[in-house]
C-alpha cells in the first residue's frame, strides 16, 4: 500500500506498531486486480479502546492545502454545548457557484478528524466550484450520540441561516461523508426532512456506516476482511450509541438504516465496494430509499473494500470511483444546468 495515502487515521494506528496482520484472508482473491497488494493477503484485526486511544494521542500535524482557500470558523452548538469548529474551503481561481457542500468525515464515529479530509474538500471545492463546510464534530465513546448528530445539525442549520453572508443558495446544499460520516449525513438528512428547518439538496454517501444491526449479523459472507472489521464494527456502534448495538432501543436518527418510512428523503449516492462490510446494508437502504421513490443510484466496485479507493489511490478502480461520485454531485446539485448556476466569485 502507498502509506502516503492512506486514510490519516489508519496510518497513525499503523504507527503505534500495534497493528498488526493476523489470519489470512479468504476473499483476497476476490479483490479486483487494481487493488490486490501483499498485505491484503491477511486480515486486518479489529481495532480497540486501547489502540483508538493511543491513536488519538499521537502527535500529527497535516497541513492546510495550498491549492485552495481555507477558513477556520467556530459555529455556535446545540444549547449546552461547545462551539463546532469547521473548515471551510473555497476555490482560489476556478469557478465559483452558490451550491454548497457540507461533509463528516469517517472513523467509524470513534476516530479521525476534519483535517485528515483536506484532500477530499479542496477537490470538491476545486473541480466543481463548491463551497465545502468540513465539519469537526465530537466523538464517541466521550461523546455519543445524539451529540455528534447534533453537531452536524448545528453546522447544517449555520449554512442555511447564513447563506446570504456566505454566497450560497439555502435551497443547494448537499451533504456527504465517508463510512461513519457518510451515516451521520444519512441520519442528518432524515433529521432535517422532519424538523422541517434546512432542505437538503442531495446525499452523497461513500460507503456509509448506517445499520448497527451489522454487529450482530452471524455471517458477514466474506466481507469486512480488511480496514474496518466486524470487531472495529462493534466497538464502533457501541461506542456510538453508548449501549449494545442490535437492541430495539437504538434512537431514531442514530441508525438510519432502521428508519421504516423514507419518502420525501434528498436524492441520494450510494457507493461501497462489493468486499466491504456495510455492502449489504447500504445495497438494502438504496433499495429502499428507490421503493420509497428517492431517486438513488448505487455505485458498486466490484472486489473492492472498505475506503479502497484511499488506500490503493491512483490505481484505475479507485479513479473511476472517485470520477462518479463527483458526477453524481454535479448532477444532483444541477451544476451544468443554466438556470440553476449562480455565481458568487
Amino acid at each position: 500500500m502507498n502509506s502516503r495515502r492512506i486514510v490519516p487515521w489508519v496510518a497513525a494506528l499503523g504507527a503505534t506498531g500495534a497493528w498488526v496482520y493476523t489470519r489470512r484472508a479468504t476473499s483476497f482473491a476476490w479483490l479486483h486486480p487494481d487493488l490486490r497488494h501483499p498485505l491484503l493477503r491477511l486480515r486486518h484485526p479489529a481495532f480497540t479502546r486501547t489502540l483508538v486511544s493511543l491513536m488519538r494521542r499521537l502527535p500529527r500535524t497535516v497541513p492546510d492545502p495550498t491549492d485552495v482557500h481555507v477558513e477556520r470558523r467556530a459555529l455556535p452548538g446545540p444549547p449546552g454545548a461547545p462551539d463546532v469548529p469547521v473548515l471551510l474551503y473555497r476555490s482560489l481561481d476556478g469557478p465559483r457557484n452558490t451550491a454548497s457542500l457540507l461533509y463528516l468525515h469517517g472513523g467509524g464515529f470513534i476516530a479521525g478528524s476534519a483535517q485528515d479530509y483536506h484532500q477530499q474538500c479542496a477537490r470538491f471545492a476545486n473541480e466543481l466550484g463548491l463551497l465545502v463546510v468540513n465539519v469537526e464534530y465530537r466523538l464517541a465513546p466521550e461523546t455519543p450520540f445524539p451529540g455528534p448528530m447534533d453537531d452536524a445539525y448545528a453546522a447544517l442549520n449555520w449554512m442555511h441561516e447564513h447563506a446570504a453572508e456566505l454566497g450560497i443558495d439555502p435551497a443547494r446544499i448537499a451533504i456527504a461523508g465517508d463510512s461513519a460520516g457518510a451515516g451521520l449525513a444519512a441520519g442528518l438528512a432524515q433529521l432535517a426532512h422532519d424538523r422541517g428547518e434546512v432542505n437538503v439538496a442531495f446525499q452523497l454517501l461513500l460507503y456509509p456506516m448506517l445499520d448497527d444491526r451489522t454487529v450482530v449479523r452471524p455471517d458477514h459472507e466474506g466481507r469486512g476482511e480488511f480496514v474496518w472489521t466486524p470487531g472495529s464494527n462493534r466497538l464502533g456502534w457501541t461506542c456510538y450509541l453508548g449501549q449494545v448495538p442490535g437492541l430495539d432501543s437504538t434512537p431514531p436518527y442514530a441508525a438510519p438504516a432502521r428508519r421504516e418510512d423514507l419518502r420525501g428523503l434528498a436524492p441520494a449516492w450510494i457507493g461501497v465496494g462489493t468486499l466491504d462490510l456495510f455492502y449489504r446494508e447500504d445495497q438494502a437502504y438504496a433499495q429502499r430509499l428507490t421503493a420509497a421513490g428517492v431517486p438513488c443510484e448505487f455505485f458498486e466496485v466490484e472486489g473492492g473494500y472498505h475506503a479502497s479507493e484511499t488506500f490503493r489511490a491512483g490505481a484505475p478502480v479507485s479513479t473511476a470511483f472517485l470520477k462518479r461520485s463527483l458526477e453524481a454531485l454535479r448532477e444532483g446539485l444541477r451544476l451544468d444546468d443554466p438556470a440553476a448556476q449562480g455565481s458568487s466569485a
